[in-house]
């Protein structure tokens, strides 16, 4: 941090006044001609806490494209095609047994092991041919799309929140102050609470296996020179499958996320492979701390522009995009 303000002075200034003006929207009571101008400080607290829980969403997702994409070098555009097969999957669980824990494990598992025939019957088979993964995998999509839709049909799909997550819970943050002097403090569900802590404790595992452990160095060995590990004995097909499968395997966990707190249907499966596109681009190629801040910074630009500029809110989400490919194209955190 102290070098980046060494570097790059102006920017470090206008990051500081950017946070500190952010915070005092948060956290101050604004005064009439503020809420005049942009409406009630309720409303601006929903859209950025829905913001940063879409966040948590998409980096569900775009941190198992960034191990598959960005980290191992496989262009894999069915992967918005896992994460609607695993909400599908997560949906009948929760259906069939009431049990909203089991949906995730079940979803996990079968969506990884989907990972697995991807990463053994294409991928392996096509390694380092980048336009050939990205023409089958399009192909395996349209496909994927199809047979879900045959069996699952065009209906909207909501899965069961449990109900220990149903209802409000009361955050420290003032929404107003009545005539009365009582402050009035913002609810917020607690299911999106709850999604988004899980969401950062799964980004702090990934990273800490992917920085601190020994197969964290083998996988970012074998990225590098795949060639000379072999030569020391590893097994590095077999670790790139088990990456496969976990990049896999949380796709299909983020399908039962969004279907608990949004809904499943046809076309979510190019929505949130674009969204992982844009993530990955922001954040940088194969950087877990570059996904997560690149699905914060898209969530909050999808639900402030919807609540602010609603005609132009996904504009901003590609014209952030736009930008960071201009100034800084391997993204804001890269992996060096």
């Amino acid at each position: 941090m102290a070098s980046f303000i060494e570097r790059h002075p102006a920017w470090a200034l206008i990051a500081i006044i950017a946070i500190a003006v952010v915070l005092w929207l948060v956290f101050a009571i604004w005064p009439p001609g503020l809420e005049a101008a942009f409406g009630r400080k309720r409303v601006f607290l929903n859209a950025v806490l829905n913001g940063i829980t879409l966040g948590g969403l998409y980096f569900l997702v775009a941190s198992g494209f960034t191990l598959i994409f960005g980290l191992m070098r496989n262009v894999n555009l069915a992967h918005g095609s896992l994460y609607l097969f695993g909400g599908y999957i997560g949906y009948a669980i929760s259906s069939w047994t009431g049990s909203w824990i089991l949906s995730f494990i079940v979803a996990f598992v079968v969506v990884a092991l989907v990972g697995v025939i991807l990463q053994l019957a294409v991928f392996r088979r096509m390694e380092g041919q980048d336009l050939r993964q990205t023409m089958v995998t399009i192909g395996l999509s349209i496909v994927f799309a199809d047979l879900m839709l045959w069996v699952f049909g065009g209906d909207f799909y909501q899965i069961q929140t449990p109900s220990w997550l149903i209802g409000p819970v009361q955050l420290p943050l003032l929404t107003a102050i009545k005539s009365s002097g009582e402050p009035v403090y913002l609810q917020y569900p607690l299911v999106r609470l709850v999604i988004f802590a899980a969401s950062v404790a799964i980004g702090i595992a990934m990273w800490l296996a992917l920085n601190r452990t020994r197969i964290g160095m083998i996988v970012r060995a074998g990225v590098d020179d795949r060639d000379i590990l072999a030569a020391t004995g590893v097994r590095i097909q077999l670790v790139f499958v088990l990456v496969f499968a976990l990049g896999a395997g949380l796709a299909g966990i983020a399908g039962v996320v969004g279907g608990t707190f949004q809904s499943l249907s046809p076309g979510e499966d190019t929505r949130f492979l674009l969204a992982s596109l844009v993530v990955v681009i922001v954040g940088g190629m194969g950087s877990i701390p570059g996904a997560a801040l690149g699905a914060v910074i898209i969530g909050l630009a999808e639900q402030l522009g919807s609540v602010y500029i609603p005609t132009y809110a996904i504009v901003v989400t590609f014209l952030i995009m736009v930008l960071v490919l201009a100034l800084r194209p391997q993204g804001l955190l890269a992996r060096r």
